[in-house]
């Protein structure tokens, strides 16, 4: 007579069905479920009272698993989720978190069996845990408020640079100005003295075709009195 029963295949992590004949095992092809599995992680490093745990809420629950995430008094969290090993794998690796805040140095991590124990994951926080959170976020504060005041000095610096480097440029202009205007000056020097070159040239050429008119006029009577002169000579010598 056939059994059934249901094995885990260590290759996939996955269950399968298997029937048992005499002298024989049938091993059906279609996988029915995942394997459940548990994480469970202490991470060390700047992770307490920066808003950590939050972020590894946020990511179990994207990926649909159960548990929870915890401080512990040592400054470790411990986390402890289920579900399947591709989810647990994906928050392994999502729970690296560095920023300006948090700081993972290390996670130790081991993969078990589920329980089944967690119906969501949540945030596990102690009774003092409130208290001690207000006066980390007064502590926060101050930081914020030293690092503006920073900010500011650093600033007023800044504009002070800047607006000294504007009177400078401004006055470095103003001389390039005078010297453009000085520049402009004798430009304008340079072209009266062209203006009364060009007059005197006038006048030269005037006092030049006078003189020309003179000697003409002076010459065409000299030659009016020789040609006479050859006329009467002429006029002489006939006999």
């Amino acid at each position: 007579m056939a059994k059934s029963v249901i094995v885990k295949d260590s290759f996939s992590a996955k269950f399968r069905f298997v029937a048992i004949l005499p002298g024989k095992i049938y091993i059906q092809r279609h996988i029915i479920c995942d394997l459940m599995m548990r994480l469970t992680a202490m991470i060390s490093g700047k992770v307490q009272r920066v808003g950590y745990r939050a972020k590894v809420v946020s990511a179990a629950q994207n990926l649909g698993l159960t548990g929870f995430v915890q401080n512990r008094p040592d400054g470790h969290v411990l986390l402890i989720a289920e579900g399947s090993r591709e989810n647990l794998e994906k928050l392994a690796s999502a729970i690296k978190i560095k920023d300006l805040l948090i700081d993972v140095h290390e996670i130790e991590s081991e993969f078990s069996e589920a329980s089944g124990a967690y119906p969501t994951f949540r945030k596990m926080t102690g009774p003092d845990e409130v208290g001690e959170r207000l006066d980390d976020g007064i502590e926060i504060l101050k930081e914020l408020v030293v690092g503006v005041r920073v900010i500011a000095s650093n600033t007023e610096k800044l504009l002070s640079i800047t607006g000294n480097g504007f009177a400078e440029l401004n006055g470095k202009m103003d001389q390039m100005l005078d010297k453009q205007d000085q520049m402009l000056d004798k430009q304008d020097q340079m072209l009266d003295k062209q203006d009364q070159m060009l007059d005197k040239q006038d006048s030269t050429i005037g006092e030049i075709q006078k003189l020309r008119s003179d000697m003409k006029c002076h010459l065409d009577r000299r030659f009016d009195r020789i040609e006479g002169y050859l006329n009467v000579q002429k006029e002489e010598s006939l006999p």
